[in-house]
């Protein structure tokens, strides 16, 4: 069996699992069900550290949320991170309760606009050291700070991401917190390495997460996300990492699964893919099922896009199902068509113009039109 050759990133600890510093690469999934639902989301919990999950997120954004977390740890042994959407306030609820928290610097402009966001990660950080908490600072592809997106031209997608990453860095490192780790995740897995391969070369020592977000549905989505994996941790790049799958409830340990199966492979050197995902075919990206989504519809109606396209699967074209509003309407921007959904309707897009808001029971037809026209155009 072959070794991999890691970068020297610092130690990290979440929990009873640390990351960096040459240890494992840990695997962590995030959970799907409500939060407010404590008995399914302890379940869920439970089922993903059964699985292998050396850590597991539940996302919340809201005091009662917030406080069901304070009985879901009751219950369960795992390693938690909790996410914290757009409320970061509800940091000092949540963390005598969890192992890390995470955050998205995009987000942080959403609470107390007027503040600025370098006194919100002091906050954090604070929040953080008073209950030996770790951080990870998530940037993602489609929610970047707004400022950082007004610097570049549109077109160029990673280097708000870079910068956004670079600078929450430089700011724990003053205050002297050095317990977090980055994650730069995007829908496009060339995107991905390039980015993930940046920040490596400007920020060697910090810990680094991996993931492609809105992967999809398998297998797909584990070949999108096999292809940033092998090419980044062959390079000595990872030191935690999720499988975002779109799936329903009781099939989230797929993720934990998935995630092994392709570590496994990359130390035995059964490596598959090349760099280049530049597709000149059908394109769906879907984000994960996780605890953001306000429809179970979701995961259902993403399956049937799949199916309801492949007669298109040849023509070069993306489409992405969205299953909540903190990444929806941003995410989709990117794409030809996007659908996000909310609790009773679903909003289509074409690229970011909004075309209307449609029951689940019809936005397949809707979205076949407009698939329709794309072609013809073409």
């Amino acid at each position: 069996m072959n070794t991999i050759t890691r970068n020297s990133t610092r130690s990290v600890r979440i929990g009873t699992v640390t990351i960096g510093g040459g240890n494992p690469i840990a695997v962590q999934s995030m959970t799907a069900t409500p939060t407010r639902d404590i008995d399914a989301t302890v379940r869920q919990v439970n089922a993903l550290a059964a699985a292998g999950a050396d850590v597991v997120r539940i996302a919340v954004d809201s005091t009662a949320e917030a406080n069901a977390v304070a009985e879901i740890r009751r219950q369960t042994m795992a390693n938690l991170v909790v996410d914290l959407q757009e409320n970061y306030r509800l940091a000092e609820r949540l963390a005598p309760h969890v192992n890390k928290l995470r955050y998205n610097p995009g987000h942080l402009y959403h609470l107390e606009r007027e503040k600025p966001w370098q006194e919100k990660v002091r906050y954090l950080v604070a929040v953080a050291r008073d209950n030996d908490c770790a951080i990870r600072v998530g940037v993602n592809c489609g929610s970047v700070d707004p400022a950082l997106q007004a610097k570049y031209d549109p077109k160029d997608r990673l280097s708000p991401m870079l910068d956004s990453a670079l600078d929450h860095c430089r700011l724990l490192d003053e205050i002297g917190f050095t317990r977090y780790c980055v994650s730069l995740k995007d829908s496009d897995p060339r995107e991905v390495i390039e980015v993930n391969r940046r920040f490596a070369e400007a920020r060697p020592d910090v810990p680094l997460h991996l993931g492609v977000t809105e992967a999809g549905l398998p297998p797909d989505g584990i070949i999108k996300t096999r292809i940033a994996f092998e090419q980044l941790i062959s390079r000595g790049i990872g030191d935690t990492i999720r499988v975002s799958l779109t799936v329903p409830n009781d099939r989230k340990p797929e993720e934990i699964a998935a995630g092994r199966q392709i570590l496994a492979d990359i130390v035995a050197g059964r490596v598959r893919s090349v760099v280049d995902y530049g597709l000149s075919t059908l394109n769906i990206i879907s984000c994960p099922s996780c605890s953001r989504v306000e429809n179970a519809a979701f995961v259902e109606l993403a399956q049937e896009v799949k199916r309801m396209t492949e007669y298109a699967r040849d023509h070069k074209i993306t489409i992405a199902v969205m299953g909540c509003r903190v990444n929806g309407p941003g995410e989709t921007d990117e794409a030809d068509l996007g659908l996000w959904c909310g609790p009773n309707y679903v909003n289509l897009k074409r690229g970011s113009e909004t075309l209307g808001q449609f029951a689940y029971d019809e936005i397949l037809p809707k979205l076949k039109q407009e698939l329709d026209r794309l072609i013809e155009t073409a």
